[in-house]
């Protein structure tokens, strides 16, 4: 089945390459006419990042959620005792568990006394297979806003619940430190 969608991309890619035959443009005008365009003003988006991303500043302690360039929510989180804790980097979201088992000390899923919470967002981090550092919940609310984490981002469980159900797996995650730029 041919959508709408489609044939219009195609009429319009067909419409550009008929114009570029009769009018050929340099390569040399093409990178000048960027660079005058008022639309580059705007911040450029990576390939990878256009869609839904989440940047998380340990420097603040901030989640935020973009769909593209819009932010669309920002909550209040928990990383690392020190910044060397939690890894800075782009990563991505890779394994999704429900109710996750906290094994450094054999506690189960659904138990008050996981520190886990009741989800867990697994991160690419180079040699981890998305389980040592991750997006999770709390069984110790108040510590939201600190640094008190073994690496992981600490969320309210009522948030990651929410993460747990709208982000995706393969869903791209900055993690930055804002105090560097300054």
């Amino acid at each position: 089945m041919f959508h709408m969608k489609y044939h219009t991309r195609y009429i319009g890619v067909l419409t550009l390459c008929f114009l570029l035959l009769l009018h050929p443009i340099p390569v040399s005008a093409i990178g000048q006419a960027q660079q005058a365009s008022p639309l580059n003003q705007q911040p450029a988006i990576e390939a990878e990042f256009e869609g839904v991303h989440l940047e998380i500043d340990i420097a603040t302690n901030v989640l935020k959620i973009f769909l593209n360039t819009q932010l669309m929510y920002t909550f209040k989180v928990a990383t690392g005792k020190n910044k060397t804790h939690t890894p800075l980097g782009k990563f991505r979201i890779v394994t999704k568990v429900e109710k996750p088992w906290y094994l450094p000390k054999n506690i189960a899923g659904g138990d008050p006394k996981n520190p886990l919470g009741t989800r867990w967002l697994g991160l690419d981090v180079p040699y981890t297979s998305g389980y040592k550092y991750g997006i999770h919940g709390t069984n110790n609310p108040y510590s939201i806003g600190g640094h008190v984490t073994q690496g992981c981002i600490r969320l309210q469980n009522k948030q990651v619940e929410w993460l747990y159900q709208h982000i995706q797996i393969g869903t791209p995650v900055i993690i930055k430190d804002s105090s560097k730029t300054r």
